[in-house]
């Protein structure tokens, strides 16, 4: 049930300092936009961030945040978890953020299972720093920091979710803002990590990274729209879709024999499926959607319930006689 607040009870009172045309606001618009639809009280809501352009979000979202330390965020994250499992916690990183220094931070929140949601802005480059090249950044990406072409293979964020047994993985954009919506009502809803990629451009240091998935005439050409229980169907006129050569897929053209029941159709409780669509690469369409999602115990839960268990058999405890227990020295 939606609360009575609105989009600009969700606004603070600070100066927005991105870029002029950053994919940022588009995001930030749509997640102060959702948070009242989720009907959690904003004293009961938090943010915390790490270092970059996306980890200033805190400050633009009137709840309460935490702005920490490069790639720290779900560090802090899982500690306010599970001391205050009554608090909505979400995490904002970027590829920098989150895939470099903070990636083992990031991996082990997400095999943990705490229930977070944590938005991953990509953009494929290091923007607040001025723009060296990041985990995502391609092949032979030519910056600052990589004048003759970066040798680097990049993070792919989907699969690395998904090595990490996140329950809930999916990928969105910064400028489908109904898509976006949706998969931010779909992470919240989720019990346990929520994991969203949101392809992010960067109109300074890296401009048109996404051109191919954002521009109106040639998007639904390289856009696959996963939707669970239907066919792996894309295109401007609907009529391309994905179909299995043995183990590999393949684009078919529909028509001419092939038919919607020759293609592949989404599960999104599979695992094996998730991965092999994380991997997509062109001439295969870029996945946009929920790859995967399942339900399984959240670690604050069970650390939670520990806890409630050992208090029960032992009692409250008593930190002054613990510490005092044993071998004491008075020093005069």
């Amino acid at each position: 049930m939606a609360s009575a607040l609105s989009r600009k009870d969700f606004v603070s009172d600070q100066e927005v300092r991105w870029c002029p045309g950053c994919g940022d606001y588009a995001i930030l618009a749509q997640v102060q936009k959702q948070m009242p639809e989720f009907g959690v009280p904003r004293e009961k809501t938090v943010f915390i961030s790490g270092i970059g352009c996306s980890s200033r979000f805190p400050y633009y979202m009137n709840t309460y945040g935490f702005h920490t330390i490069h790639g720290r965020a779900p560090a802090f994250a899982t500690g306010l978890k599970v001391t205050r499992p009554d608090l909505d916690v979400w995490v904002v990183t970027g590829d920098g953020d989150g895939l470099s220094i903070g990636g083992n931070h990031l991996i082990h929140c997400l095999r943990r299972n705490v229930d977070l949601k944590i938005l991953l802005f990509n953009n494929k480059i290091y923007g607040l720093t001025k723009g060296q090249y990041s985990p995502t950044s391609e092949v032979g990406k030519v910056t600052k920091s990589t004048p003759a072409g970066s040798v680097d293979f990049p993070f792919n964020p989907i699969t690395v979710a998904l090595g990490s047994h996140a329950s809930f993985v999916c990928r969105t954009l910064d400028v489908e803002q109904k898509h976006l919506a949706e998969m931010l009502k779909r992470a919240h809803a989720h019990r346990g990590a929520s994991f969203i990629e949101i392809l992010q451009n960067c109109n300074i240091f890296n401009d048109g990274a996404f051109n191919e998935l954002t521009d109106k005439p040639i998007k639904a050409e390289h856009q696959l729209v996963l939707e669970h229980g239907k066919p792996l169907i894309f295109g401007k006129n609907r009529d391309k879709g994905i179909r299995m050569n043995g183990m590999r897929p393949e684009v078919v053209q529909l028509g001419n024999g092939v038919s919607e029941s020759d293609l592949v159709v989404h599960d999104e409780t599979n695992l094996a499926l998730a991965f092999m669509l994380g991997n997509f690469e062109p001439p295969l369409p870029t996945p946009i959607g929920v790859f995967y999602a399942t339900s399984r115990p959240t670690f604050d839960a069970a650390m939670n319930q520990q806890l409630a268990d050992a208090k029960a058999k032992q009692g409250p405890g008593d930190l002054d006689a613990l510490l005092k227990r044993g071998d004491v020295w008075t020093v005069k």
